[in-house]
């Protein structure tokens, strides 16, 4: 079959770096990669697995209120000086 491809630059670059690599030429590059990549088109995605996280027990907050700067930073200031 003949035909007639407008490439995107990167694929013709692409296709010049494996042309050079195999010393071959542009038909049977073209052919080879169709060859190998028509396949992976047609089989269906698999389904993407959500990723979960678990939730773990801190134990209990030692400030009263984390809304509280001064009261954080007084607690922390007494822990690190004792």
């Amino acid at each position: 079959m003949r035909t007639t491809l407008t490439l995107d630059d990167d694929v013709a670059a692409l296709l010049r770096r494996v042309r050079k690599a195999r010393k071959a030429n542009l038909k049977d590059v073209v052919n080879e990669a169709m060859r190998q990549g028509l396949p992976h088109m047609l089989t269906p995605e698999r389904p993407k697995t959500r990723f979960r996280t678990r939730g773990v027990s801190l134990g209990r907050c030692l400030v009263g209120n984390l809304d509280d700067v001064a009261e954080v930073l007084a607690v922390k200031e007494n822990e690190s000086f004792q």
